[in-house]
């Protein structure tokens, strides 16, 4: 680890929290799923935290596990705008689909976002999942994983391209000579590719980033390749430390086939604390929780994940390794179905402890335990280059949030290795990430 290396925190917000059964906890409120005052709060204790963004995720379909768990959530864009107006300094990163939406559409939306507040906006690149959203936008079926990532890689140069065509100084706002704009420093996208064509220049002037931060969150071969390529912040999940040093490793030895320093981009691994006075109070508050789980949702979620019916097999028996799809037939989720194979295989584990290991965060690794310990967890991963930093995943919303910020900042802070103040105003400046002017001129061009 680089002497006086920071590490990064990003809150990722998701209703009750990211325990599926978050929602039937005495604590929990899941009536405010849908409460502009409720994230407005979380954001607001993010930021007391020092945290580097707040992060919404996005999909376009509703799925019939709405029977066990609170999924809706507000359309990230108009959420993040409203708590832009009630925070200073936390990045807003929002999710948005590469196979369902239009460069010119997208690009628009975060240069606004990225104006309003004031340089903070970041955006999280999916290629989305699963026929049931294809069904949801006229098409039969959900595209290819490759396709999709190949038409995710040329919408993200088209928005690029619209995002630098206004130069710093095209705005002029002249009262005397009555010119507003200096055309000549105004830059169509002049883009013709397999996927896309788009001519003009974007509507809106340069945004105080000029793009928002980057965001990837796939752990597949191709979601690495694209990562270290375009990527400046990638989400991943992984179960353990060795596996994420090893992905560490991996995407950014890559990024130099594109001719990208190490430093371009911060990795930050799903992360879901357990926090406690006490060893034997955070296990508890995690006992309590899995023991809240609906089993039933376990499985179809499970069923759906790994593309076979486990209701057809005993609910304590293994998990039928054997009877599952290879790899190369999962269109969507390939390194989520790989990450839960490979904990079933390594642990020997039930359908039903699957289930439970799982239910805490999809995957992502799960630490019950004092401040201190869990401080101590962050600080290796840290130290041993398997992260940058966390995609904090609080199990349990708004308690969970509060303590980490109470009980594990400080202890964070103490090591000398979190910020105790913001030195920036814009999220590229938080994440050390190229400024507005190393971005200005357009790609391609």
């Amino acid at each position: 680890m680089k002497e006086g290396k920071q590490l990064h925190l990003n809150l990722f917000i998701l209703s009750t929290g990211h325990h599926e059964a978050s929602w039937r906890h005495p604590d929990a409120q899941p009536q405010l799923a849908t409460s502009l005052s409720y994230y407005q709060e979380l954001a607001k204790t993010a930021e007391r935290g020092k945290m580097d963004s707040i992060f919404l995720a996005e999909k376009y379909r509703l799925t019939p596990l709405i029977k066990y768990r609170v999924i809706p959530q507000l359309e990230a864009f108009t959420l993040l705008s409203a708590i832009a107006s009630v925070t200073k300094h936390i990045g807003l990163t929002a999710t948005a689909s590469t196979t369902y939406n239009e460069p010119y559409h997208i690009a628009r939306k975060f240069a606004s976002l990225d104006h309003i507040s004031g340089g903070r906006a970041g955006w999280n690149i999916v290629t989305s999942t699963g026929d049931a959203t294809a069904h949801n936008f006229g098409k039969e079926q959900h595209l290819d994983h490759k396709v999709r990532y190949d038409r995710g890689k040329e919408f993200v140069e088209v928005a690029k391209r619209l995002w630098a065509g206004w130069a710093e100084d095209a705005l002029l706002a002249d009262k005397p000579s009555g010119i507003y704009a200096d055309v000549s420093r105004i830059q169509g996208a002049e883009f013709n590719g397999d996927f896309f064509s788009v001519k003009g220049a974007l509507n809106i002037p340069r945004s105080p980033q000029t793009h928002p931060v980057l965001v990837q969150a796939g752990s597949s071969e191709d979601g690495k390749q694209f990562a270290a390529e375009l990527a400046e912040v990638i989400f991943t999940a992984q179960n353990t430390m060795e596996d994420a040093a090893a992905f560490y490793t991996d995407v950014k030895s890559r990024m130099r086939q594109f001719g990208r320093s190490e430093n371009e981009v911060i990795i930050l691994p799903g992360f879901i604390p357990f926090v406690g006075d006490t060893e034997a109070e955070a296990r508890d508050k995690e006992r309590e929780l899995n023991e809240l789980a609906v089993s039933e949702y376990g499985v179809r979620s499970l069923s759906d994940l790994l593309k076979v019916n486990l209701f057809d097999y005993p609910l304590d028996g293994p998990l039928p390794l054997a009877a599952l799809p290879s790899i190369d037939q999962i269109q969507g989720q390939k390194a989520r179905f790989q990450l839960y194979v490979d904990l079933a295989r390594r642990e020997h584990l039930t359908i039903r402890e699957l289930i439970i290991r799982t239910a805490g965060g999809r995957g992502h690794f799960t630490f019950a335990g004092t401040a201190v310990q869990i401080a101590d967890v962050m600080e290796r991963w840290l130290k041993n280059g398997a992260a940058d930093g966390f995609n904090l995943m609080p199990p349990l919303l708004p308690c969970g949030l509060d303590d980490f910020v109470d009980k594990v900042i400080p202890e964070l802070q103490n090591r000398g290795i979190y910020r105790t103040e913001y030195s920036g105003t814009t999220l590229r400046e938080h994440l050390g990430l190229a400024s507005r002017r190393e971005l200005a001129t357009p790609t391609g061009s």
